[in-house]
């Protein structure tokens, strides 16, 4: 019997290979891998998201390049991969939170936010004549608790104190490995996190790539300045 190739496995995402591979998922986390990194931490008293835009010229304008999504006023998104496909989920994201808050006049769980959009993800794994998501997102909010997932193209959904996505994920992950605390501070989690990120590129980092969010418990999302993103990053 011929061998056959791993080509013949990889024109659908309906066809597992014989050693239970769907080649589709693990193309659309190879588009996640050479994302621009991205990373979240949870803090004492809330959770922060960073995210690297690489801005390949001049003639770009920053302001249009947002990689901060704002889902509620107590819940954002970053993400790593096609940002095409990242707004996509995040509308459907939006538009389950207003749902909810409209039928129970409360806003809804970062976790089940995170689960709607994984569930929606994992459908396009599951089904003929789709593709999946070329994007991990990193969901961040805060309801009783600050809290911070991830979401991977293959709707796998994860938990984390701190986290990265994108091409520079495991150099941030070794570094949280290392530096990472149970109870920083907004500040201080924000100093740790351009210390990581500082870690991923050769080149200078500038105020204009870099987007940084903070959700504090009891105050809504809150979108950093180019002087205060500046700050930071001086102090790195």
């Amino acid at each position: 019997m011929y061998p056959v190739s791993p080509q013949a496995y990889d024109r659908a995402i309906t066809v597992f290979s014989p050693d239970g591979r769907l080649f589709q998922v693990e193309y659309a986390k190879e588009a996640v891998r050479r994302g621009a990194t991205a990373m979240g931490i949870v803090c004492a008293d809330g959770v922060i998201l960073v995210a690297h835009k690489n801005i390949v010229s001049n003639l770009l304008v920053f302001e249009s390049m947002k990689k901060i999504f704002k889902i509620d006023n107590h819940l954002a998104a970053t993400a790593s991969g096609l940002v095409a496909d990242a707004r996509r989920l995040v509308d459907m994201a939006r538009l389950e939170a207003q749902r909810h808050r409209l039928l129970y006049n409360e806003p809804m769980s970062v976790e089940s936010v995170s689960r709607h959009l994984c569930d929606a993800m994992q459908s396009y794994t599951q089904y003929g004549g789709v593709r999946p998501f070329g994007v991990s997102l990193l969901i961040a909010g805060v309801d009783s608790e600050p809290r911070l997932y991830e979401a991977e193209p293959s709707g796998a959904l994860t938990g984390f104190k701190a986290d990265a996505i994108g091409s520079g994920k495991k150099e941030v992950d070794e570094f949280f490995e290392k530096e990472y605390k149970d109870g920083l501070s907004i500040d201080d989690g924000i100093s740790l996190a351009m210390k990581a990120l500082k870690k991923t590129t050769d080149s200078k980092l500038k105020a204009e790539n870099v987007d940084i969010a903070e959700i504090t418990k009891g105050k809504k999302l809150k979108v950093l300045s180019d002087e205060e993103v500046s700050k930071y990053l001086s102090k790195a």
